[in-house]
């Protein structure tokens, strides 16, 4: 009798403590949750075999370099089209049979979940700009589903393209074969922040590494 009498007495100071510990014990753990961050890659970073011979070395400090192409419908996409934004970059050509429609599905998956984002974008540059002009990059959009708004398929000088895939983004093997700016393109997505700089690769082929870029993009979006 007595020990209910007790209970009954200082029940709310004892559901007041209750509740009061497990908010001081929550903020504790969020306070002291380390904070999710990405690496920043430089080409010391990357294998070598993706990475021009004379920046190999650098450590830190890289950025992607200006550019200037031209888009499906023809109009000239610089680096200022993506100021003060995030977006993922890949390598690819329209009549790639292989890995390239792979990777042309997954950044469609990625577009549709950032559609309706205006800090997120797509850019996706031709390696075979002498077969990819403006109207074959057109008719690959309008095939794909495109959103032009969200998604530039750029075309432009071969050696202009060239030294962006293997001094700026990292991403293409040279070929062999003779020819001074041919390459091999990789399934890399690349992504890159606000100042330019690359905050991870993934597996373009690979959609479980949709889902990592994704998050990715969440974390990256929630350290400005």
């Amino acid at each position: 009798m007595f020990n209910k009498k007790l209970l009954k007495r200082y029940a709310p100071i004892i559901i007041t403590m209750t509740i009061f510990s497990a908010f001081v014990v929550s903020s504790f753990y969020y306070v002291n949750k380390p904070i999710e961050t990405l690496p920043i890659y430089s080409p010391s970073m990357v294998s070598k075999e993706l990475v021009e011979e004379n920046i190999q070395f650098i450590k830190k400090y890289h950025k992607i370099k200006d550019f200037s192409m031209k888009n499906q419908n023809g109009e000239t996409i610089t680096q200022e089209f993506y100021n003060d934004k995030i977006y993922v970059a890949d390598f690819f050509f329209t009549t790639c049979p292989t890995i390239c429609p792979i990777m042309t599905e997954n950044m469609g998956y990625i577009q549709e979940k950032i559609k309706n984002d205006s800090d997120i974008f797509l850019l996706s540059f031709s390696v075979t700009p002498e077969i990819d002009s403006v109207e074959q990059l057109k008719k690959y959009a309008l095939e794909k589903n495109v959103i032009d708004s969200k998604w530039n398929l750029v075309t432009g000088n071969k050696k202009d393209i060239y030294n962006l895939a293997r001094t700026s983004y990292l991403v293409a093997k040279t070929n062999g074969d003779g020819g001074k700016y041919d390459m091999i393109h990789t399934e890399n997505f690349v992504l890159v922040d606000k100042e330019k700089r690359i905050r991870g690769f993934y597996d373009g082929t690979n959609s479980k590494e949709m889902d990592q870029l994704l998050n990715d993009i969440k974390i990256l979006k929630n350290s400005y």
